[in-house]
């Protein structure tokens, strides 16, 4: 029989509410915030390609608007006479019209003179509708126009004023305006107009913070905040450090902590199985290693032992360092469930790495004498249906495989603990279907090579207990880390063809698989057709991520059987892969890359017994961030070190890629800068949910319009469905 779908568990994605509801239970947002989940076409005057234009700069419905940071400021305030206008700045002029005139060819701009007492200048107009500017700027009357001054063969001008007023009409022209994010095709004026209108339809929203607590920081009401985000009257205004975007980035934090906590006790809820081994195929596995576990490794299956044997099901999160031993602990929590009369599954998200997962996986299998086997999507039907029939009739102990797992005809006979590996390349559904393969609640497991900050990991896994593997390996060497100049890339080239000749292998990564005009970076495809000149053919490979993957896999089984020693590649090789006798690392464009990226690709070198070298290129001028981030990876070689300092220099909007990574992305909480705020959401969360778990109280029924404000719908309806 099937296992039924409601023994699924929830792990975190993108954002924390994405498990469906059970069908039996009406989504009700409360009504207070219909007016806020409107689609933005019901604003005046957003038509179709408005719609469309500010969908992609900021989302689809006016809650998206209204939480749309403002990124600058444009002052209006400076007023100065035609013949004192400076250029380059943004100046408010109140001149006469004195004449249009037309362009000779559509090519030309059309041109409309004006003057005051001081001088003259022109309004520039391209591709303009002289109809239109008759109307708009007729000669002989007065306008106030606004626009940036600009100089052409030593006459003041100015293209396309963002405004063309009346005197009278000049009283609405807001002296100082934000800007916020466009895409092309958007202009400041049309999305500034979309975010007030929205703004103006925020009804006033129950308090949903402790007054006491509200009192203490200074902070105003929710609605007086968002006003205040809105409306700044300076750069120093967008500071994120501000009181009235320190409230708003406190209600983005708690909403986020009080939904993770109400989502975990559910799952902690339910109950699962006691899984407790013997430990007889563990001891076997452990005296096959070629080494023996750190203290820090220790600690950790001490932990993951501890979740399997309670009735409650485990859902816990390994962090560990580039080499820290993940696989081996994995193993080792495989091997329990197996002792224990179970089956395990590991998942790995490609099929590259669901290989190498089962050749490391192998000794210690083989030594303990269980049955592993391998599903991806390349096995020919006949092989496919064999690993299928054995996993049903339990012959199969440890299944390993890619997204293959889900498949609606894989079933096991008795599924114990699921392993995911680098669980952010999965969607959560897909996760969930894998779960729910057992015929009880499935311990899991979720393991990431990519070190995360404490702050991002309370926020993307606070309904997950966390373990970090911290230390260095067993015989794990350092890795010499040196950043050069592109000016240097002959040396680095000469550098390289003398290594290889000594029977060296390397990776040379680049941002870009091929050639753009637009940006000016290195490409893979250019950067190995001249490799494979400087070095030969016969030496140089190729991967990235359009290849199919029978061709990329290829290609890095021939590098790593010794076959060519140089393979060039995109970031496709930034995790999981294995090569111990790799031992040059040569990123270009360093300065393009994130700390934690940097430390993740510096981390497939290293991994042998010999002397590694990690060359970090780069093309100046470096920014001062650019270079402090090398600086760190020059100095430091431990993962979280690093994880935190990248969050502190760019951010949780750029850091480990979170927009691919599952990594929640705030829109007004930066958790560099809001850490603190989020530790005191943390404990705001527990004691709200410790208090009034149903939020029955009047304050809860304020917290429940909080959760579905920030899309926290799937937390408000466990309290419905319970």
């Amino acid at each position: 029989m099937r296992p039924s779908v409601g023994c699924v568990a929830f792990l975190p994605d993108v954002s924390v509410a994405r498990v469906p509801a059970p069908v039996s239970f009406v989504i009700m947002r409360p009504a207070i915030l219909f007016p806020l989940f409107a689609e933005i076409r019901s604003l005046t005057g957003i038509g179709p390609k408005l719609e469309r234009l500010i969908g992609r700069a900021a989302g689809t419905r006016l809650v998206d608007l209204i939480f749309s940071v403002p990124v600058g400021v444009i002052d209006r305030r400076y007023r100065p006479r035609i013949a004192d206008a400076e250029p380059g700045r943004i100046a408010t002029l109140t001149v006469e019209v004195v004449a249009h005139q037309p362009p000779r060819d559509r090519r030309q701009p059309f041109r409309v003179k004006c003057r005051d007492a001081s001088g003259s200048f022109d309004l520039v107009f391209f591709h303009a509708h002289a109809d239109f500017l008759a109307r708009q700027l007729p000669p002989g009357e007065t306008r106030v126009v606004s626009g940036r001054i600009e100089y052409f063969n030593g006459r003041a001008q100015m293209a396309h004023p963002d405004y063309v007023l009346t005197k009278d009409e000049a009283q609405t022209m807001p002296a100082i305006e934000p800007l916020y994010r466009l895409t092309e095709g958007l202009s400041q004026k049309v999305m500034g107009r979309a975010v007030r209108s929205a703004c103006e339809r925020v009804p006033e929203l129950p308090e949903w913070l402790d007054p006491h607590f509200l009192r203490a920081r200074g902070w105003t009401s929710f609605n007086q905040a968002l006003s205040t985000l809105h409306s700044p009257r300076s750069e120093a205004d967008l500071s994120p450090a501000t009181p009235a975007r320190a409230r708003l980035a406190y209600d983005e934090l708690l909403a986020n902590q009080l939904a993770l906590i109400m989502m975990r006790e559910r799952q902690r809820g339910r109950k699962g199985r006691t899984v407790v081994g013997d430990g007889h195929l563990r001891s076997k596995a452990l005296a096959a290693l070629p080494f023996s576990l750190t203290p820090a490794q220790l600690a950790a299956i001490a932990e993951i032992d501890a979740d399997m044997a309670s009735p409650m099901r485990m859902l816990r999160l390994l962090q560990g360092d580039v080499g820290s031993g993940k696989t081996v602990m994995a193993m080792l929590a495989l091997l329990n469930a197996v002792e224990a009369g179970m089956q395990g599954a590991f998942m790995a998200p490609t099929e590259l790495l669901a290989r190498q997962h089962m050749e490391a996986l192998a000794a210690m299998a083989h030594a303990a004498g269980v049955r592993l086997a391998l599903l991806t999507g390349r096995e020919r039907s006949a092989a496919r249906a064999a690993v299928l029939a054995a996993l049903k009739d339990g012959e199969v102990d440890i299944v390993v495989g890619t997204h293959a797992l889900f498949s609606e005809d894989v079933a096991f006979r008795d599924l114990g603990l699921a392993v995911i590996d680098e669980q952010h390349r999965f969607g959560v559904h897909q996760r969930m279907q894998l779960q729910g393969k057992g015929h009880a609640p499935v311990d899991v497991l979720v393991m990431t090579a990519t070190p995360i900050p404490r702050t991002l990991a309370l926020t993307a896994y606070g309904d997950m207990d966390v373990t970090r593997l911290t230390g260095r390996p067993p015989g794990r060497k350092p890795v010499d880390t040196r950043v050069l100049s592109a000016e240097r890339l002959e040396d680095v080239i000469t550098h390289l063809r003398q290594a290889i000749d000594r029977g060296a292998r390397a990776y040379w990564v680049c941002p870009l698989i091929e050639e753009s005009e637009k940006i000016d970076l290195a490409a893979a495809e250019a950067r190995y057709a001249m490799l494979k000149e400087a070095l030969g053919a016969g030496h140089v490979g190729l991967v990235h991520g359009r290849m199919k993957t029978a061709e990329r896999d290829a290609t890095m089984a021939a590098f790593k059987a010794g076959q060519i020693q140089v393979v060039v590649a995109t970031t496709v090789i930034e995790v999981g892969v294995d090569v111990p006798e790799a031992t040059i690392m040569v990123v270009e464009h360093a300065e393009r890359f994130g700390l934690a990226q940097l430390h993740q690709l510096r981390g497939r070198v290293g991994r042998g017994s010999g002397k590694s070298t990690c060359l970090l290129i780069y093309h100046g001028p470096l920014g001062d961030i650019a270079r402090q981030r090398l600086k760190v990876l020059r100095q430091s070689d431990d993962g979280f070190v690093i994880a935190e300092e990248d969050l502190r220099l760019r951010g949780a909007g750029e850091l480990l890629g979170v927009r691919q990574s599952g990594i929640e992305e705030f829109r007004l909480a930066e958790l560099g800068v809001h850490g603190e705020l989020l530790a005191a959401a943390r404990d705001d969360a527990r004691l709200i949910f410790a208090r009034d778990p149903q939020l029955k109280s009047p304050r809860g029924a304020a917290l429940r319009v909080l959760l579905y404000l920030f899309g926290r719908d799937e937390a408000a309806r466990y309290l419905t469905t319970g």
